[in-house]
């Protein structure tokens, strides 16, 4: 049977106090729980990762997180996608991503990632070698350009925010946007998880056959971390812009590979970090 439909959104009751008086009201509270990814190729079966997230885009979440490993690489490889059942019951926190003919996954690489919450992510990356060597082999490869005027960047924060439905239910999600050049907006996925929702983000793009994104945008409703920076560098996004800061380290890995990192983007002010040349 097909999964249940999920809600980004859970209602709960509150206590609201204004003025020293408190009233008791509904009220709705961003969903979050665990995701299981189970993958499965013709030598075994193995559960690669555990997040924490929102509801919703399961499949492009567990598509993207692989992307960005580097476990595949083209759309391909993925032969189905889909929650688990058991005893004619569907797991909604759990998805399979089964895998045809090739080589067999990196699993050392991936137990570090068997746990991770909504807050941090997937953490404890792999250095910068591993990094440098999987885009000098072809993968996030950055050609030059495109530009933009500066205009077009200080227009993106509203129309992330008029598009983000269930953070104006909540409150409290993260978004990624993906913007063409002109500042058109073309997918916005949110989730608790600032990388969740990146994955979610490049899942989709890779499942419609979009890769590399070499003439497109992304902005993050938080700050860019060096996750959300090679996510990004994988991806092929040239130009990364958060309305919050960077990390010394994102600042570092952008300026390496030669993304162009904006921050503090709110209103008709941000910071360019790096890869100014990008902005005409």
């Amino acid at each position: 049977m097909p999964p249940q439909p999920r809600t980004g959104k859970t209602g709960t009751e509150v206590w609201r106090f204004e003025r020293g008086r408190g009233e008791a009201r509904p009220d709705n509270v961003a969903t979050e729980e665990p995701l299981e990814i189970r993958l499965l190729w013709e030598g075994g079966e193995r559960t690669v990762a555990v997040t924490m997230r929102t509801p919703g885009n399961d499949e492009e979440l567990a598509a993207g997180f692989l992307y960005a490993e580097g476990v595949v690489d083209r759309r391909e490889r993925i032969l189905a996608l889909r929650h688990v059942t058991d005893s004619g019951e569907t797991e909604p926190n759990i998805i399979e991503v089964e895998l045809g003919e090739g080589p067999d996954p990196n699993l050392p690489t991936l137990e570090r990632h068997f746990f991770s919450n909504s807050s941090c992510g997937v953490c404890g990356k792999a250095g910068l070698a591993a990094l440098q060597l999987r885009v000098t082999s072809g993968a996030g490869r950055l050609p030059p350009g495109p530009e933009v005027a500066p205009e077009i960047l200080s227009s993106l924060p509203d129309r992330l925010r008029e598009a983000q439905g269930i953070f104006e239910a909540t409150g409290g999600l993260h978004a990624a946007a993906l913007f063409d050049t002109s500042g058109g907006l073309l997918a916005l996925r949110e989730d608790v998880g600032r990388h969740n929702a990146l994955d979610k983000l490049f899942g989709w793009a890779f499942l419609q056959g979009l890769l590399p994104l070499h003439d497109h945008l992304v902005l993050v409703s938080g700050r860019s971390s060096y996750e959300i920076l090679q996510k990004c560098l994988v991806a092929g996004v040239p130009i990364l812009c958060a309305v919050s800061a960077p990390s010394s380290l994102a600042v570092e890995l952008a300026t390496r590979f030669g993304i162009t990192l904006v921050g503090f983007l709110r209103g008709d002010r941000f910071n360019v970090y790096s890869g100014i040349e990008r902005i005409s």
